[in-house]
């Protein structure tokens, strides 16, 4: 786990390499303090001798100094180290998740991987810092000041070599029983997340249904799981305070106790007694430091652990060695193509499709609720591999392009369209960052989205909300259309994508399309059937297999669940015009 946090250092390994080497002379400087006192005390201030009073005097004043200066050095390198090493940690995992394949993402819930990419980055970048500087400097102080201690007599150094292990157990203990809880208290963080995001996101059927009072319990619950794990895990970390006091407070009674007798007894000067003092109060703060330490490595153990496994999971979908990065035509195959969402051991959503459309093609695709029309159209730009058989395009395994040499040449408008905040040159240009004015409008035009565009006040630099809230959701739909068609594609897949426009927008929707996109390959999904009267070919899906396929005319002279539908269908047109 450390070398896979490790990698993430890079460009910031220097500072995170002088931090501890400066650390540890400014400790070297701290030690010998106390043991100058000790002489200006026995040499100087006792015997009244000026000259040995401004000699130790002077080299305390230069050790001070020093020691002030290379803190702040080293504070400003490890914030440096520590900093870059979470900006490069946050930005490898963000790169990692932007490499999943829907099935990757799957596993993880979005509130979760936010809280990974926030959070717990935060908690790893504290602990990082704390361990180039605290991890370092307390045990360092804490030996130093032991050989110091053990130099001035042997005797009551021993006190030290018993307290020291003892707190050291301690904190073990502590640390092992808080970890588990940390770990659970974490889970239920990215349930916290899940449920504030839920809110905010449906805050508008939150107020129509009148639910406040529900989400409000539903938060009240979550929340209080989470106070009663953090309690419990703070209650037993607390423990390592007075754990800490006692052995050291402890340490310095004895000392005191054995250090008066020393002194009656003339084997020890005051000056002694009182490095002795000092060096026993150097000890108190690193153990202090050290218990701090721990505390935030148990803490952030279990972040690093989250973190990790965001790095550690391997993408389901990549490119083959040598992949082809051109897409010759929009031909499309399914050959015994069969999916499944768990591997070969889960349940078939679709199996054994064998299918085939020309490029230019127009194929509409209709059938129920859970027929896996969508999963059908999923494969062809590899948001997931077939399970068994094979998908080709342009005459090659999908398998075999480059990824981005694939999807470059597929477009995908789906029913829930998606806008980023910005204005609405911005999200068009997501279909080709470098796009005119001019094809931007053309694009539009096709959509028959350029009219309400042009009737906003700043027109194509309307600023669009977060999620496209100040839209329609036929406008959001057109504009994603408009999106699509600005990329070029040999492939245009329209996953019920107008179900949101009227009839009339749709029909002339469509006639832009067989106008001005004769040679790109357009699937269409739909539950309107006069959507897809002109298609080349009719799909029908039912339980994950195609029931039927044919032209309009053919399926409504020979298909029942077809004519059914479409005489509904018509009826219903009727009554709704009447």
């Amino acid at each position: 786990m450390i070398r896979k946090l490790a990698k993430s250092l890079r460009e910031y390994k220097k500072p995170a390499v002088l931090t501890p080497i400066i650390i540890a002379i400014e400790v070297m400087l701290e030690v010998a303090i106390p043991f100058t006192v000790s002489y200006l005390i026995d040499l100087g201030i006792k015997l009244g001798d000026m000259g040995q009073i401004l000699k130790y005097g002077g080299i305390l004043v230069a050790l001070a100094l020093a020691s002030l200066a290379l803190g702040i050095l080293a504070g400003r390198l490890s914030a440096i180290a520590s900093a870059g090493f979470a900006k490069n940690l946050r930005r490898d995992m963000y790169y990692k998740v932007q490499q999943y394949s829907f099935s990757n993402i799957d596993k993880f819930s979005t509130a979760s991987i936010v809280t990974r990419l926030t959070t717990d980055v935060t908690n790893i970048q504290n602990s990082f810092q704390m361990m180039i500087r605290l991890m370092v400097r307390s045990p360092l102080m804490i030996a130093f000041s032991l050989i110091m201690v053990f130099r001035i007599n042997a005797q009551i150094s021993l006190i030290f070599l018993f307290t020291v292990p003892f707190l050291g157990a301690g904190l073990y203990l502590v640390m092992t029983k808080a970890h588990p809880i940390f770990k659970r208290a974490f889970r239920i963080y990215d349930k916290l997340n899940r449920v504030v995001q839920e809110n905010l996101r449906g805050i508008r059927v939150v107020k129509s249904y009148v639910r406040e009072d529900y989400e409000e319990k539903k938060f009240k619950e979550v929340s209080g799981q989470m106070f009663k794990d953090f309690s419990a895990a703070e209650r037993t970390v607390a423990l390592t305070g007075p754990l800490m006091q006692f052995s050291t407070y402890a340490g310095i009674v004895l000392i005191s106790w054995f250090g008066a007798k020393l002194i009656v007894a003339r084997t020890m000067t005051e000056g002694q007694l009182v490095s002795l003092i000092s060096y026993s109060m150097q000890l108190l703060i690193s153990l202090m430091m050290l218990s701090m330490v721990f505390v935030t490595l148990t803490i952030s153990r279990a972040s690093a652990e989250r973190a990790v496994e965001i790095l550690d999971e391997a993408p389901d979908i990549t490119n083959s060695e040598n992949p082809v990065r051109e897409v010759k035509s929009g031909d499309i195959k399914f050959e015994d193509v069969s999916f499944s969402y768990a591997g070969n051991w889960g349940n078939f959503a679709l199996k054994d499709i064998n299918l085939k459309i020309k490029s230019g093609e127009t194929v509409g695709i209709i059938g129920g609720t859970g027929s896996s029309k969508t999963t059908l159209l999923q494969l062809i730009p590899r948001l997931y591999d077939a399970t068994r058989g094979k998908v080709l395009v342009g005459g090659r395994d999908v398998r075999e392009y480059d990824l981005k040499a694939l999807r470059d040449a597929v477009a995908i408008v789906l029913q829930k369209n998606v806008l980023f905040s910005g204005t609405i040159k911005e999200n068009l240009r997501w279909g080709n960052e470098h796009a005119t004015e001019e094809e931007m409008v053309q694009a539009c035009r096709l959509a028959q989205a350029h009219d309400f565009i042009v009737s906003f006040p700043d027109g194509y630099d309307t600023y669009v909300e977060q999620g496209g809230t100040n839209l329609s959701g036929g406008q959001r739909q057109r504009l994603c259309i408009a999106r699509a068609l600005l990329k070029r594609p040999k492939i245009l897949i329209l996953d019920d994508s107008t179900s949101a426009v009227d009839t009339k927008t749709d029909a002339l929707i469509r006639q832009g399309f067989k106008n001005y996109l004769p040679g790109v390959t357009k699937l269409v999904v739909t539950q309107r059937i006069s959507s897809i009267t002109d298609a080349d070919k009719i799909v029908i899906m039912e339980g994950g297999t195609i029931a039927a396929m044919g032209t309009h005319e053919q399926l409504l002279n020979e298909n029942e669940i077809y004519r059914d539908i479409y005489h509904s269908q018509q009826k219903g047109g009727v009554l709704n015009e009447a």
